[in-house]
């Protein structure tokens, strides 16, 4: 057997917030709309990952999704611009990520972060 998807549902009784930020801010593609159901995605190719913490790191809380970026500055602006709250960061941390944590508009604590040019996967 072989993982095809992994899909993150986040329960929200505001789809709109969640277009707002993830669409609006992120730039992340519709690509499915049930009305009830929203999928957002990105044209490029990701690799399928699920972490399971006890901490975010940096003894940090345990962000409920990370969402990798090619340009940190960009997505920083694109937040700041939306009048969405920095919770951490932005911070270059041990491991070879910058990042900061932002709460979307469901209150989901989210890490946005980009790999450093010399820890890069």
């Amino acid at each position: 057997m072989k993982v095809q998807r992994i899909v993150a549902n986040v329960e929200t009784t505001d789809v709109e917030a969640a277009d707002a930020f993830y669409r609006g801010v992120l730039g992340l593609d519709l690509v499915m709309d049930h009305g009830w159901l929203r999928t957002y995605a990105s044209p490029s190719m990701m690799s399928v990952q699920v972490s399971f913490a006890s901490q975010g790191g940096s003894d940090t809380p345990v962000p409920e999704l990370s969402i990798e970026v090619d340009d940190l500055a960009e997505a920083l602006r694109r937040v700041k611009d939306s009048g969405t709250p920095i919770e951490y960061g932005p911070v270059s941390e041990p491991w070879g990520v910058r990042r900061f944590y932002v709460r979307d508009p469901l209150g989901k604590l989210v890490n946005i972060l980009q790999h450093e040019p010399s820890s890069a996967p």
